[in-house]
């Protein structure tokens, strides 16, 4: 039974054969005495026999990958282990991606924080009226979209909360359309990277449609892609308490099938440092192997890159940040979780992002060390992390992400939002 009428009948039912559950415990049992480079080398030679396969559950339970997964993620590294494993994870960004860092000149509009879900770990959305609470309309949002064009902007990144008064019309979509069409107009030859698959999922509720009418009308308006952002953790253990209010997991497994068949790329994210398992980041992480796989075997681009993005719990609500025990990203852990994000992840994405806005600046240097091969965007504003309680600023120079590659004896080049060079 469909979840949302929204989605096709085929994307609901594949999602179900491409969300992979935790891994068993048991599965892991073979693996956990290896030493760590028996334990690595054992990795890359399962993703060598897998890579070119159309991956679903069944295939992947005669697979070793969740069991190497979980083992690699539950592992206690030692001091010696963990510089093997930063060597690994470089050695494959290196052979993927290049010693080459890359950043996109782009500006964050995040239009509105009004918003109908509460989801526990949020510090964004605010009810209309409410203290901090704002929605920034189309010709704002157009005077600073033209803003960031003259100041180099390639790329703009436009997401906000669920706003039901967003509406033009009657329609959520067309207010969508709408937004688009502004910003192109202000801001022409920009590429639109907008709208979460929430987002996607909520305007075609909202409005009654198919959500591939709501995709086709979209793309005609001007969206380029897709942020991979509400996808948390793909698990629903931890949904059911960091935001049971948001579409479930195989819903949004079912929007990004969807999205890659419409030939929209998008990013992938991991939500991580709160209240996941190792088990929890293992069925994350292969569940956007098997969609990358699918995109592949179609002549897709599928994912453009993948996004690590430490959680951040300064603002929010106080039971959350007991269970969390912290209000800032554990650096040393999410540096580790680089470096397996990256040797997991394998062949299959190729383009690795840490967040600065979360990490800072300094934070995000080093994990170019531990595997990624870019460092995101300028976005000249930012709001949702921020209001989270994020130390990482607002706002980068393209003079400053240069710098932090450089300093590292990197090239570094600007990049379009697909990751096509910007002379």
């Amino acid at each position: 039974m469909l979840e949302s009428g929204a989605l096709s009948p085929w994307s609901w039912s594949l999602a179900a054969d491409l969300l992979v559950p935790p891994p068993d415990d048991r599965e892991a049992t073979l693996y956990r005495q290896l030493p760590a480079a028996a334990l690595l080398e054992a990795l890359a030679s399962e993703h060598q026999r897998l890579q070119g396969r159309r991956l679903d559950r069944a295939q992947l339970e005669e697979s070793s990958l969740p069991g190497l997964a979980l083992a690699l993620l539950e592992r206690p590294w030692s001091q010696e282990d963990r510089s093997a494993l930063r060597q690994g994870a470089d050695a494959l960004r290196r052979k993927l991606a290049g010693d080459t860092v890359t950043y996109v000149v782009n500006r964050n509009l995040n239009a509105s924080n009004h918003c109908v879900k509460h989801c526990a770990f949020c510090a964004f959305r605010r009810d209309p009226g409410e203290p901090g609470a704002y929605w920034l309309r189309g010709d704002e949002l157009a005077r600073r979209a033209a803003e960031a064009r003259r100041l180099g902007a390639t790329e703009l990144c436009v997401q906000g909360g669920l706003n039901p008064a967003a509406r033009l019309d009657g329609s959520q979509l067309a207010h969508a359309e709408q937004l688009l069409g502004q910003l192109q107009q202000a801001a022409p030859g920009v590429h639109l990277h907008a709208f979460s698959p929430q987002e996607l999922l909520f305007f075609a509720e909202q409005d009654g449609l198919p959500l591939d009418t709501v995709l086709q009308r979209l793309k005609r308006a001007g969206l380029g892609s897709v942020p991979g952002t509400a996808a948390e953790v793909l698990t629903e253990r931890v949904r059911r308490v960091l935001c049971p209010e948001k579409l479930s997991a195989r819903q949004w497994v079912a929007v990004m099938l969807q999205v890659h068949a419409q030939g929209l790329p998008a990013t992938a994210t991991l939500m991580a440092g709160h209240l996941e398992a190792p088990a929890d980041l293992a069925a994350h992480l292969i569940t956007l192997i098997t969609l990358q796989s699918r995109a592949r075997a179609h002549g897709l681009q599928g994912f453009s890159e993948f996004v690590l993005l430490p959680f951040v719990g300064a603002a929010a609500p106080a039971p959350l940040r007991r269970r969390v025990g912290r209000d800032q990203p554990d650096l040393e852990a999410m540096l580790l979780l680089t470096a397996l994000a990256r040797l997991i992840l394998g062949p299959w994405i190729t383009n690795h992002q840490p967040s600065w806005v979360k990490l800072t600046l300094a934070g995000a240097q080093r994990a170019l060390r531990w595997g990624c091969n870019d460092l995101g965007g300028t976005l000249m504003e930012e709001h949702i992390t921020t209001m989270a309680g994020a130390r990482g600023g607002t706002a980068q120079s393209a003079a400053d992400l240069r710098r932090s590659a450089l300093q590292l004896g990197r090239p570094v080049q600007q990049r379009t939002t697909l990751y096509a060079p910007v002379s």
